[in-house]
């Protein structure tokens, strides 16, 4: 049994989570963080002295926090050929694409867009900044749907651990209200995660309960 430690809602125990549906694992997710609280209690700190969400346990092992590492614990001990690459060339060329969401289309995403439009009420955004955002993530999702023009997924012909990491996040890129790039091959893919059924559970979680009135 795998015990899951955060908020439904968050992007980061969304990726956690879709992971653990992908990969058949019996688990229990509990409320933690955002409305929930109970990530700055001293038991909390001390399985994540960050007080963040998600923190896993899986049985009696370790408590494991940080979603991309998550996830590739729970690839490297429970994924197959596909899931997790045994060869760590192959593995690295898409992990690459996941370290690379996390550090640039993520932030860039997340800060220059999703929190400004949705974590701000409308009278007090500022517009030259979420503008130049705009066209600051043009460029960073040409470059994901050039490397989604090679194939159905980062991993080949279904999931790898690396689509996890990459793919969360296109939930709240494609419903979010903002000027998007022209990307054929990343909205195939986008559409391609939502009909899978762990995705659609995990990953397309509303998001309006954290936006500003």
């Amino acid at each position: 049994m795998i015990t899951v430690w955060g908020r439904a809602t968050s992007g980061n125990v969304q990726m956690v989570m879709w992971a653990i549906a992908e990969l058949g694992l019996d688990h229990k997710r509990l409320d933690v963080g955002g409305k929930f609280g109970g990530n700055d209690t001293p038991e909390y700190r001390a399985m994540n002295p960050n007080g963040l969400v998600p923190v896993i346990q899986d049985g009696d092992g370790p408590f494991l926090w940080e979603s991309a590492a998550i996830v590739r614990y729970l690839g490297a001990t429970y994924g197959d050929e596909q899931f997790w690459p045994s060869s760590p060339a192959t593995r690295a060329t898409v992990d690459k694409w996941a370290e690379w969401i996390k550090t640039t289309f993520g932030p860039a995403l997340l800060a220059g867009l999703f929190w400004p439009l949705i974590g701000v009420p409308p009278a007090q955004r500022d517009t030259a900044a979420i503008a130049a955002a705009t066209q600051k993530m043009k460029p960073l999702a040409s470059m994901l749907d050039a490397r989604l023009a090679e194939g159905d997924h980062l991993g080949g012909n279904d999931i790898c651990f690396a689509d996890i990491i990459v793919g969360t996040l296109l939930y709240r890129y494609f419903t979010l209200d903002f000027d998007r790039a022209e990307t054929p091959h990343l909205r195939a893919y986008y559409d391609r995660l939502t009909r899978r059924p762990a995705y659609a559970k995990h990953a397309m979680v509303s998001y309006e309960s954290m936006r500003a009135r």
